[in-house]
């Protein structure tokens, strides 16, 4: 059958590369973003804010026409003050896209993407003392007994689906490694521009992070790994009405990691040296370090917080647990993709060097 999708975030790590991945296996591709990619061939852009209910609606008329969806990808989610507002906004939109959409009748199969705050908890107890899960982490794991966000959006996706009787899937990655521009989380851009500006300056790179991190296992999930699952649950009627980790496949320590991704940049390696020391901290005065740098190699970036995303990587490897998560779910059913974690990190920095985002 004929199959059409909405990916909503195109513009994001994970549904720019979601959109790729469909479009090379012969999609219909919308992308529905404030401001959708124009660099994807074949992608059709969909210009619409997901809180304007009214501009929203004008502007699947206007992009699908007559057009009916069969599969929604939702990639994105907007950063509030407190979780609170989190989750009234977020929900929002989720709620607000499948309304719109409900009356065309046409949606077979609706795709989440959240992450590892499933377990960890939210923003504002991420990863306390009081929530530490069990690891690797598994989808059988229950909800915490906190307010969070990605529990909202899927409870808007089940409601939804009783609804309008399409089947959905919920992918939680860890870590999404990619390139994208703007995006509110974005470890590995954020690493790649934070050596660059070590080498420029002369400044060790410096782990950032807890002990727990510098010499525990984790994972990380590259975009692509990201797109490939979100394609094979699509595809895959086993994998329907059910929720799926999404890794690599891998696992590093970061006091192994480190040393490879400052080599790559020809930077000198400072880790673990018994105290956390927040990249938002080190980095905090490094606008116009950055401003200069892209002017004197030619960048096509010279707003750092358009690259850097120093607090959400603080999140991450500032944590008091190592983090891995076991992919059982999916491999159960046949997805077997895998990745080296070392070569989404250089094959990012590389792509990063070829647009002139990085020197």
């Amino acid at each position: 059958m004929q199959r059409s999708a909405l990916v909503v975030g195109a513009s994001g790590i994970g549904g720019r590369y979601t959109a790729r991945e469909l479009l090379a296996h012969g999609w219909t591709v919308y992308g529905l973003a404030r401001t959708p990619p124009r660099d994807l061939p074949g992608l059709i852009p969909v210009a619409a804010d997901l809180l304007d209910t009214a501009v929203l609606a004008e502007a699947l008329a206007a992009s699908l026409g007559n057009a009916a969806p069969t599969h929604v990808f939702i990639t994105t989610w907007m950063r509030q003050d407190t979780e609170a507002e989190n989750i009234r906004v977020n929900a929002a939109m989720v709620r607000n896209l499948l309304d719109a959409l409900a009356p065309r009748k046409s949606l077979r199969h609706v795709a989440l993407v959240t992450g590892l705050k499933h377990y960890l908890g939210p923003f504002e107890a991420y990863a306390s003392s009081g929530t530490l899960p069990d690891t690797p982490l598994r989808e059988a794991q229950p909800r915490l007994p906190l307010e969070n966000f990605y529990y909202a959006q899927e409870d808007e996706v089940y409601a939804a689906a009783a609804r309008d009787r399409f089947t959905w899937s919920v992918h939680r990655p860890h870590t999404v490694i990619g390139l994208a521009v703007g995006n509110a989380m974005n470890l590995g851009t954020t690493l790649a521009v934070y050596a660059s500006i070590c080498k420029e300056t002369g400044r060790p790179f410096q782990f950032p992070g807890s002990e727990a991190q510098w010499n525990g296992l984790s994972d990380v999930t590259d975009a692509r790994m990201l797109a490939k699952q979100l394609r094979w649950a699509a595809d895959t009627d086993t994998a329907k009405n059910d929720a799926f980790n999404i890794t690599n496949g891998d696992y590093f320590r970061w006091s192994w990691l480190w040393r490879r991704l400052a080599a790559w940049f020809g930077v000198q390696a400072a880790g673990f040296d018994g105290q956390v020391r927040p990249l938002e901290q080190e980095m905090a005065g490094d606008a116009e370090v950055w401003r200069k740098i892209a002017q004197k190699h030619n960048l096509v970036e010279a707003d750092l917080g358009r690259l850097a995303s120093a607090w959400h990587t603080d999140l991450d490897l500032g944590r008091p647990i190592e983090v891995m998560t076991d992919m059982a779910n999916s491999r159960r059913l046949g997805f077997a993709a895998w990745q080296a974690t070392e070569d989404s990190f250089f094959d990012l920095f590389a792509a990063l060097r070829a647009e002139r985002l990085i020197p």
